[in-house]
């Protein structure tokens, strides 16, 4: 009589030949929070630069900062007021009709 305890089972059965789903899965899952670990690091850094920069710019002589020359200011107004004039004339003056008959 021969016992058998350790019997080897042969499995005949074919392997698949493409890996499996649940693999492709854990990699689109792995690269997606890489990526989002990734952009928090770049836009600290993003962050930390920008305010070591100095948000006015450095006065040339007296310590004041520059203004706008005041002609400018007046030639932009001009520049919308006749705008304004002409939407006004435009809206006011009726289309012409055209007439179905000819």
């Amino acid at each position: 009589m021969k016992i058998n305890i350790f019997k080897k089972k042969n499995n005949f059965k074919k392997r698949s030949s493409t890996p499996s789903a649940n693999f492709y899965w854990k990699i689109a899952v792995l690269s997606t929070f890489i990526i989002i670990l990734a952009s928090f690091g770049f836009d600290y850094y993003v962050f930390v630069q920008r305010n070591k920069e100095v948000a006015l710019p450095a006065a040339k002589d007296n310590g004041q900062i520059p203004t706008v020359n005041k002609n400018r200011i007046a030639n932009v107004l001009n520049y919308f007021s006749e705008r304004e004039q002409t939407s006004n004339q435009i809206l006011i003056t009726p289309a012409p009709v055209v007439d179905p008959s000819l």
